[in-house]
C-alpha cells in the first residue's frame, strides 16, 4: 500500500526528438462539483488542491502512449 495517492491529469505532452515530456497537474474542475460532493476529482482536489509534475519519458515503447486530458493515479511510497 502506498503512503500517499495523488490524482493527476496530463496538461500537455512536449514531443522532442527521442523523448516526450509529460506535464501533469493536480485534478480540479473548471465547473462546479455536484452538491453532494460525490465526484472523485472533488475528493482529491480537497486534500491536494494544487500540484504539478513533469516527467521525461525515454522508453521508445511508451512514446505516444500518454495523451493530454488523461488522468492517472500517482502512488508515493518511501524508498529505502
Amino acid at each position: 500500500m502506498s503512503d500517499m495517492r495523488a490524482k493527476m491529469v496530463i496538461e500537455r505532452v512536449e514531443k522532442l526528438e527521442n523523448v516526450e515530456i509529460l506535464h501533469f497537474r493536480a485534478v480540479s474542475k473548471s465547473t462546479s462539483y455536484p452538491p453532494d460532493g460525490s465526484d472523485e476529482d472533488n475528493t482529491y482536489a480537497k486534500f491536494s488542491p494544487m500540484g504539478s509534475l513533469s516527467l521525461t519519458v525515454a522508453n521508445p515503447n511508451l512514446l505516444g502512449k500518454f495523451l493530454p486530458g488523461e488522468k492517472y493515479y500517482l502512488d508515493f511510497t518511501k524508498a529505502e
